[in-house]
């Protein structure tokens, strides 16, 4: 295709291209009901699914079970797996599965095999007692998580490899959707299940915990149909590697080197950013469901307002965030979402001075859950703008294997520090801790910009 006259007159004399038009907001909009996102919205319940239930479920059920919150709090370091994902991230991005990629292909099989494992876990959990010693319930725990942090290794690449840098915003707020749909069925669906399998009014029973894991492993049909059913991304041609040391070097070595390589000196600030992006809200979640437990909530109280009415508002946040970031640019975004996730804190710190309140429960979540919505979905956009789509499995699990790597370990202290503190500490304790995020993001804004990407197919 040549170009136009006035085009190359206006090249020659060195003027700046124009600016692409702005989508209007029904461009916007349809961009939802492409297939590509509502591949992504099942997948994203797939990934949202087994989160709550290493997490924020199972600190509720050990809570009720009479488990002490310090050791609850240490057992949150379960979620470390998520956190060390890029270890094996490489792997996952070029080691073909025997029989299953032939098949399937390189993304779909493994995210079968993960789904395989975290049924496996699931089910492991659902027929443990913590009562009678923790041990098999951890172990089942870790399978669930490992299996989880591997899916979420393929699905990121299988997302970011789906769609060009400008509808990556579209495609978060979708997986961001079927994430919070997973997690309402497994925060509130689980607690509705075990209220529902009660033999007396109160106290803490193991088999209506052992009902509520076995349907949630089944509910992990969702994710694997939508593998089945899905299109695997054209494969990418990997240069053959003529020794063990260089399929090591392209394998472990080249994708964070292309990294540093394409970012310099200004890799360190993206990354302390990823590093801490998250940190409030990911070190106040730990204790949470506990503290609804010692308020004196009833699990219908918290299903219906923590797990499904706050879960709504995170879905409401993650679309609002989604559309935002398209028409205002991902970085004003990301600093709004780090403002509204620090604030949100101080209203649990408020509501810890008021006991059993449904009002202030219901208002607290909502705003916590928004935020949080805005923040995601502009985040997952902003790492999906760092890949290099030739090394997108390994990249995005690096840069969300940090997102969660010194949140998690620190939040391991969270039931320590409340057992110390009180509660109200501890909430105004983690809205200071997203103080530093803020400069952050405006030294990161102001030096380095959200690069433009194209997809390698359509």
């Amino acid at each position: 295709m040549t170009s136009s006259p006035a085009k190359s007159v206006e090249l020659e004399a060195g003027a700046a291209p124009s600016a692409p038009a702005r989508p209007s907001w029904a461009e916007t909009l349809r961009v939802y009901l492409e297939p590509a996102t509502l591949r992504m919205l099942a997948l994203g319940f797939s990934a949202g699914l087994p989160l709550l239930l290493v997490l924020g479920t199972l600190s509720f059920r050990l809570r009720g079970a009479g488990i002490d919150r310090t050791t609850i709090g240490y057992l949150s370091w379960v979620g470390l797996a998520y956190g060390f994902k890029w270890v094996w991230a490489p792997l996952v991005d070029r080691l073909p599965l025997p029989l299953l990629t032939r098949w399937l292909g390189r993304r779909r099989s493994w995210l079968l095999l993960s789904q395989a494992l975290i049924v496996a876990g699931l089910v492991g959990m659902a027929l443990a007692d913590p009562r009678g010693g923790l041990e098999p319930l951890v172990w089942c725990a870790l399978l669930v998580a490992f299996g989880s942090a591997t899916q979420d290794i393929a699905l990121d690449a299988f997302r970011i490899e789906s769609a060009a840098t400008d509808k990556q915003a579209a495609l978060a707020a979708a997986y961001q959707t079927g994430y919070r749909l997973a997690m309402i069925w497994a925060g509130a669906g689980v607690l509705w299940i075990v209220a529902g399998a009660r033999v007396q009014a109160s106290g803490y029973e193991n088999p209506a915990w052992t009902m509520a894991y076995l349907a949630m492993a089944a509910s992990m049909v969702v994710g694997v149909l939508t593998v089945l059913l899905s299109r695997e991304p054209v494969p990418r041609a990997f240069q053959p590697a003529r020794s063990p040391g260089e399929w090591l070097q392209q394998t472990l070595v080249e994708p964070f080197a292309d990294f540093f390589r394409r970012y310099g000196w200004q890799a360190a600030q993206i990354l302390a950013l990823i590093a801490v992006y998250r940190i409030s809200d990911v070190v106040m979640g730990i204790m949470a469901n506990p503290f609804y437990v010692d308020m004196g909530f009833s699990e219908g109280e918290v299903a219906t307002v923590s797990k499904v009415y706050g879960v709504v508002m995170t879905l409401v946040g993650a679309f609002v965030g989604g559309a935002m970031a398209m028409r205002l640019g991902v970085l004003r975004v990301l600093m709004l979402g780090a403002v509204l996730s620090a604030a949100s804190n101080l209203l649990f710190a408020w509501m810890a001075g008021r006991g059993h309140d449904l009002m202030a429960l219901t208002l607290v979540v909502s705003a916590d859950n928004l935020a949080g919505g805005i923040a995601s979905a502009a985040f997952i956009a902003y790492l999906s703008s760092l890949t290099n789509v030739q090394y997108s499995a390994t990249q995005y699990a690096l840069f969300s294997s940090l997102m969660l790597l010194l949140p998690k370990f620190i939040a391991g202290f969270s039931g320590q520090y409340v057992d110390s503190f009180g509660y109200a500490s501890f909430f105004t304790g983690t809205a200071l801790l997203g103080v530093p995020v803020l400069l952050l993001v405006w030294l990161v804004g102001r030096r380095i910009p959200v690069k433009p990407r194209t997809p390698p197919f359509t």
